[in-house]
């Protein structure tokens, strides 16, 4: 087998293959062999058939599987001893086999992974922020979490903010009604985040049997676009008006939320821990994305054109996935690939640049590191040594915490050089974000 590489480009090779067919002859031969042995012909029992005519009948055939084959491995071969690190799959272009007289030859035209060096990690800046939870940001915490288990009792005054109303609704534009709740009654919370405040306005002040009507002009970017820009009427019927009820944070509130003998001081301490594990995951999240785009910015590196398609491909298919789960159809949506390009180069510029250091400073997780990581994972779950058993059943299961652990490697070696500052920032601003 012959071999040559030229290079188009930085990351582009074309790598032509000649193969002797003297050198294929045996195996078409044994694989004539073979098909004969199961192959019928008339007047002859399966496998005493002439090779002549098993060669006649099936020559073609087996021709075609022996150089199909001949052409992936010399290919991988080649790329071995070449020593190449092929992204994505090659183009191979060839003349049609039965045209082969006394050699094989195709052309296989593809994309390799570049040589990468890590830029001036020393350039990199990261701004850590920090923060300690106090006192307040538990009292906030305690006050989300009694809203999330308000009740509502009927009152016979107007309503106001905050309150329940049930009401049936029919909605007009230019005297064509465009919604209704064909008197089934809606619930709606009056002020609740993310409705529209001029909507709620016109709510407030109605007591159960008042009727209402009104009108609303939308602002032309509002959404759906069916109302933008419209004038819309409103007929209303209060059914019912509640007012909320929020439970107090005593024995029995602290019991509900998993405090077995309901010591308040003891609910709040736990909501303490969560808080303070809550702001260091999320504190390091931002540290590590900071290095990461770090990386990124320091390192000049041209992405091989299909690891970029590949990417791309597998954000489609994960976004088309998260879509579908949330009750949308992909199709309505009309994913183009030209959303995630950006988004693609740089996870690919980012996977190679982490493997580059991973390998060239030895920074793979060690079985202790990988462990810890597992059993982090499994203080999330009501049995976490069931949880760690479960993830070493299966060794695959083991690759995510070993890979997180890796990455928690670079990033710290990225910080050990990288210019670090601290920034005191809000309980609130880390949370929303």
């Amino acid at each position: 087998m012959a071999v040559s590489v030229e290079t188009i480009s930085n990351i582009e090779r074309r790598m032509t293959v000649t193969i002797p067919l003297a050198e294929l002859e045996s195996v078409i031969n044994r694989r004539l062999s073979e098909i004969s042995r199961t192959a019928k012909f008339s007047g002859f029992r399966p496998g005493k058939a002439p090779m002549g005519l098993v060669s006649q009948q099936y020559g073609a055939q087996a021709r075609d599987e022996v150089f199909a084959k001949a052409v992936e491995t010399s290919f991988s071969d080649a790329v071995v001893e070449n020593k190449l690190r092929v992204a994505g799959f090659p183009n191979i272009e060839h003349k049609p086999f039965a045209e082969a007289a006394t050699e094989l030859e195709y052309v296989a035209t593809f994309e390799i992974i570049p040589e990468i060096k890590v830029g001036d990690v020393k350039k990199i800046k990261v701004e850590k922020p920090t923060l300690s939870v106090t006192d307040k940001d538990v009292d906030k915490t305690i006050d989300v979490l009694v809203k999330q288990r308000v009740s509502y009792t009927p009152v016979k005054r107007a309503s106001k903010k905050g309150d329940r109303i049930n009401i049936d609704l029919t909605a007009s534009i230019d005297g064509e009604q465009v919604e209704s709740t064909n008197n089934k009654g809606m619930d709606i919370v009056l002020g609740e985040v993310g409705r529209i405040e001029a909507f709620d306005k016109k709510l407030t002040g109605g007591k159960s049997g008042d009727t209402k009507e009104f009108d609303i002009e939308y602002p032309a970017e509002h959404e759906p676009a069916q109302l933008a820009g419209k004038k819309v009427s409103y007929n209303v019927v209060y059914n019912a008006v509640s007012e909320p009820v929020y439970p107090e944070v005593d024995k029995a509130f602290a019991k509900t939320l998993g405090v077995e003998d309901g010591d308040v001081q003891k609910l709040r301490a736990e909501i303490l821990s969560s808080l303070e594990q809550e702001v260091e995951k999320r504190i390091k999240s931002r540290v590590k994305e900071q290095v990461f785009q770090g990386l990124v910015d320091v390192t000049e590196l041209e992405v091989p054109k299909a690891m970029v398609s590949s990417e791309i491909e597998r954000m489609m298919q994960m976004t088309a996935r998260n879509l579908q789960q949330r009750g949308m159809d992909p199709k309505a949506i009309k994913l183009q690939p030209q959303m995630f390009e950006e988004q693609a180069k740089r996870s690919s510029s980012l996977r190679l640049i982490l493997s580059e250091l991973v390998n060239t400073e030895n920074l793979q997780a060690n079985a202790d590191q990988v462990k810890a990581m597992v059993e982090a994972f499994a203080q999330n779950y009501e049995q976490p040594a069931q949880m760690v058993d479960w993830y070493y059943a299966d060794v695959k299961r083991l690759d995510e915490p070993m890979a997180l652990a890796t990455e928690e490697n670079v990033v710290e070696w990225v910080l050990a050089k990288a210019k670090v500052s601290e920034t005191k920032i809000k309980f609130d601003e880390l949370m929303a974000g």
